[in-house]
């Protein structure tokens, strides 16, 4: 089979795409022949050593994607179409799926969207029904809304009736953020005054922050009582946070992590449902913001790098 791999960290030329053996299912797994791929910084991180590869080069990188099963074992039968979004080596043309990590896509749900949903979108789910419980005429801060999760994350808030203040970095970022259904967008300058003057001075019930670096200003625009869901460091770590001023507001401040929800395959499954059955109803609608085969994987790489992608990035088979 062929795959996208590379022998060493670097630029995204170092992505090749060239024929390897084809993976051994090891038991409680079946064999995928992939059709999409998702493509996730994390895989730019790990391609340019910032983050740990376990084992020799080559290396594969892709961890969420879709295809059909074609191997005879497992509990759904040869044909099923299914996603993923937590397996190594996805950017190959077949891959080894552990069975209790398949999703089957119901009808209406394509391969490309599967791609394009499975991680942010179940991230952007548990933010809005674990992390945090917001509710009809709250106010909800959200950073990078322009992001895979933030525009996602925008459109569930708004779908339970929560007023949205979503922040992005350039004009192009914003626009595609009020496109999604936020009421107010904002750049990052001046950001706590702004969200103050957004709110009347109150400041928002809830803040979401994948940015890191932002965490002691989301805590000063969220008002007292309130919550800031802290699920990413995108720009850095944060700063540390002093409990006294926590307390001082009665503030909570909660970590997110979605392989923390994900505990069985049943709970993956349904919470998977429940994400593409919003998609089919249209309460969800998932940006792709580019295609690329994946033996063009480096250009991939090389657009997203650029930062100035909005929404998804997925690599077909």
């Amino acid at each position: 089979m062929k795959a996208l791999i590379f022998r060493q960290f670097g630029t995204a030329d170092v992505l090749q795409w060239e024929d390897i053996a084809d993976p051994v299912t090891a038991p409680g797994q079946v064999l995928v022949r992939m059709h999409a791929v998702g493509l996730n910084f994390a895989d730019v991180y790990r391609r340019n050593g910032t983050y740990h590869l376990a084992g020799e080069a080559p290396w594969i990188l892709g961890y969420e994607g879709a295809g059909e099963i074609v191997s005879e074992n497992g509990p759904f039968p040869k044909g099923t179409r299914i996603g993923f979004a937590d397996m190594p080596f996805a950017n190959a043309e077949r891959v080894a799926v552990d069975v209790d990590k398949l999703i089957p896509l119901p009808d209406g749900i394509t391969y490309e969207t599967a791609a394009a949903v499975l991680l942010q979108g179940l991230t952007a789910q548990y933010l809005v029904t674990d992390s945090s419980q917001p509710m009809k005429g709250q106010v909800a801060l959200v950073h990078a809304a322009a992001g895979g999760v933030g525009l996602l994350l925008v459109q569930m808030l708004r779908a339970k009736g929560v007023r949205v203040i979503g922040i992005a970095s350039s004009d192009a970022k914003r626009e595609a953020a009020r496109h999604a259904g936020a009421d107010v967008v904002l750049g990052y300058e001046h950001l706590v005054k702004r969200v103050h003057e957004a709110t009347e001075g109150k400041g928002v019930h809830v803040a979401y922050d994948s940015v890191g670096r932002t965490l002691g200003e989301s805590l000063a625009a969220t008002r007292t009582g309130g919550t800031v869901v802290f699920y990413g460091m995108a720009a850095g770590d944060p700063d540390f946070v002093d409990p006294r001023a926590l307390m001082d507001r009665s503030l909570t401040l909660t970590g997110g992590d979605l392989w923390n929800v994900l505990t069985s395959a049943q709970i993956r499954r349904e919470r998977a449902t429940a994400l593409f059955d919003q998609i089919r109803t249209g309460t969800l609608h998932p940006t792709i913001a580019a295609t690329y085969a994946l033996r063009d994987g480096a250009s991939a790489h090389a657009f997203l790098e650029g930062r100035a992608s909005i929404g998804k990035v997925v690599l077909t088979v």
